[in-house]
């Protein structure tokens, strides 16, 4: 291994306060977020204070937040733009990530020194193109996810001078870069201006009509497993951390601000672990435990994506559109009260439910069958607890050791029986 070799940077979603600093809890060395209105995810519940207040936390750590601002503006948006300047003068975050050019000049020209980004949406997927923007200002560029490993490596040695930045995790859909106007044109939604009705992942139905036989539509059928035929598989590049890291890659981002606390816990321990070991013993390095980790997600199935040249039928999941796992986001420590740990229930407890701890500080899972608990807020012993109420709440007797290793924002799964 190269001595002189870095760790990438592992960046994280956070669509919320919670999520940024569940991410930062697990292991990331950075998070992206966003406001409504001026990034591709409208589900954001972060207010302008909320997000200072997350930026102000993760620089205490020593950690960085980058905002999004990778909507394409139209005529109508640019008056928006003096209202996101001064926000952005006022968060003061680590950098901005931005797709379309007029936007990069006009935050180039109002917030000078401020740090560019170059998100995946402008499909940067060639040296020429990693270097323009070098030459225009750009401190990073996020690689296109249709760029083959062979052509990564390519652009790292062409262009030593930027910083690049490759998803490794997360959902893909069936556009180039997510540039996609499916959902403008099934719904009116536009998946450029972060409201993606994801028509993608919809089942539909295909007919042929014979030229001398019109309206004789006769139905065509992929295979026996139906028509999801644009509904991709999750992005994974876990399997083949070993052979992406010594390329010198500078950030790693795994997509989702929509998702849970759950995912941003698994995804970023899963990863941290991975990274971490890596650099410690290459040579032994294998992927399974990290896998494990990882399936523990609700996901599509996973793919490789375009890592090894264009991606093949194995890369589609044509069967169902939905996610699928064995494993289920059940709770979240709250806190600690007199020698109990407060968690949030996120889904159904009952007495005598296995559940698993997920300390930040171990990578093997803690593993509890709950026979009594409580009611957080009457502090009477109950049989179940359900999650229909937010911030329904029980308290859990534990040892003091384990008390240690679940601090607040430690998450909780329980296996689908």
């Amino acid at each position: 291994m190269n001595k002189n070799l870095k760790k990438p940077e592992l960046l994280l979603p956070a669509g919320s306060l919670d999520r940024l600093k569940t991410a930062f809890l697990y292991g990331a060395d950075a998070v992206y977020a966003g406001m409504p209105g001026t990034c591709l995810r409208n589900k954001i519940s972060f207010t302008q204070s909320e997000m200072k207040q997350g930026i102000s936390y993760a620089h205490e750590l020593g950690k960085k937040v980058y905002l999004t601002v990778n909507l394409f503006t139209h005529n109508r948006d640019i008056p928006k733009l003096k209202e996101l300047v001064d926000s952005l003068k006022d968060l003061n975050p680590d950098g901005v990530i931005v797709a379309d050019p007029g936007v990069f000049a006009y935050i180039k020209k109002e917030v000078p020194g401020l740090p560019l980004h170059i998100s995946t949406q402008a499909n940067v997927c060639s040296a020429l193109t990693a270097q323009y923007w070098k030459d225009q200002g750009a401190s990073l560029c996020v690689l296109g996810r249709e760029v083959p490993l062979v052509e990564i490596k390519e652009i790292r040695k062409m262009c030593p001078d930027i910083r690049l930045e490759t998803f490794v995790h997360g959902a893909l859909c069936v556009s180039y870069s997510g540039r996609c106007l499916m959902s403008n044109f099934m719904t009116g939604r536009s998946a450029n201006k972060g409201n993606c009705a994801h028509s993608c992942r919809w089942k539909y139905k295909v007919y042929l009509e014979e030229e001398t036989r019109p309206g004789e539509l006769m139905q065509m059928d992929e295979d026996e497993h139906g028509t999801y035929i644009m509904n991709s598989k999750d992005l994974c590049w876990l399997p083949r951390l070993n052979e992406i890291l010594p390329i010198g890659i500078d950030s790693f981002k795994i997509e989702g601000r929509n998702k849970s606390e759950y995912y941003a816990a698994i995804a970023a321990r899963a990863y941290r672990a991975a990274i971490d070991d890596w650099f410690k013993e290459p040579d032994s390095w294998t992927p399974e435990r990290y896998m494990r980790e990882i399936e523990t997600l609700q996901s599509r199935g996973y793919t490789v994506g375009f890592l090894d040249g264009n991606a093949g039928p194995e890369a589609q999941n044509y069967t169902v559109s939905a996610s699928n796992g064995t494993w289920r986001y059940a709770g979240l420590v709250r806190g600690q009260k007199d020698g109990r740990i407060i968690m949030e229930v996120k889904h159904k407890i009952v007495r005598g439910m296995e559940l698993e701890f997920l300390s930040p500080y171990q990578f093997d899972p803690i593993q509890i069958t709950v026979e009594d608990f409580y009611d957080e807020k009457t502090g009477g012993l109950i049989d179940a607890m359900s999650s229909g109420h937010l911030g329904q709440a029980i308290l859990i007797e534990l040892s003091e050791s384990l008390l240690a290793k679940l601090p607040p924002l430690s998450v909780v799964r329980t296996k689908i029986a």
